[in-house]
């Protein structure tokens, strides 16, 4: 199964170093294929650096593809994470 949604990057730092990390480990709990783009740009959701080098800020959409058994699962949880602020105060 393969589904993909287009998020908005809402918390002020958007996808910094603990933001990025908040996400890959999420990303590994499912038996999925996570993988962001942004513009030009593509990182594996699992990947803390990779995430980073996206350089996501405040007001950028990305795109989420989730591919596999867990898709559906991993797609939801990705999306409510990056609406959620990756869990941030701002």
């Amino acid at each position: 199964m393969r589904l993909e949604d287009t998020f908005l990057i809402k918390n002020k730092l958007g996808l910094h170093a603990r933001a990025a990390t908040v996400l890959a480990q999420l990303a590994i709990k499912f038996d999925a294929s996570i993988m962001i783009y942004q513009d030009d740009k593509e990182a594996p959701g699992d990947s803390v650096l990779a995430l980073m080098l996206l350089e996501s800020s405040q007001g950028k959409e990305v795109k989420v593809v989730c591919e596999g058994p867990d898709a559906e699962q991993a797609l939801h949880a990705v999306g409510q994470l990056i609406a959620q602020r990756f869990n941030e105060e701002e």
